[in-house]
């Protein structure tokens, strides 16, 4: 069995914890373990933070003041995306190992991407031409004994 989900969210800051806790109640009724849901809740919250601040230009109509978050659980994988409307990564961003980029817990911003990497187990990051910027991220699941959704 798996499951999926998709919203389209404003781009406001309210947006980023409902996010957050369906993902995690999505996670938690399935039988994930809570280390993994907690993982996998941060850079999801860290996505969403990044597509409300950096998402598009309000101005520029409608679709520029909404996101995208979609998540698919199944099996023995979760694969997370976040999509905007605004303009893209500044540049080609290439995942790093985890140990050559640690993330300072000093800095007020930034940081986000980082996070992302390092609590996901695979990272794409890509811009869409005139449409906006994905982040997509996969984690390994780990399921709770009993777990409804659990891999065969």
């Amino acid at each position: 069995m798996s499951i999926w989900w998709s919203l389209h969210l404003r781009r406001e800051a309210a947006s980023v914890p409902l996010a957050r806790r369906l993902l995690l109640g999505a996670m938690e009724t399935a039988g994930v373990d809570p280390d993994v849901s907690y993982d996998l809740s941060v850079a999801l919250s860290e996505a969403c933070a990044n597509a409300v601040e950096h998402g598009g230009d309000d101005t520029s109509g409608p679709h520029c003041a909404e996101y995208q978050v979609t998540a698919y659980l199944d099996g023995e994988k979760c694969r997370i995306e976040v999509a905007d409307s605004g303009p893209g990564f500044p540049g080609p961003r290439r995942r790093r190992s985890r140990a050559a980029r640690p993330v300072s817990h000093t800095r007020e911003n930034g940081r986000g991407l980082c996070l992302i990497e390092q609590l996901a187990d695979h990272v794409h990051f890509r811009n869409r031409p005139g449409r906006g910027a994905v982040v997509t991220f996969d984690k390994i699941l780990k399921w709770r004994e009993g777990a409804l959704l659990q891999a065969s």
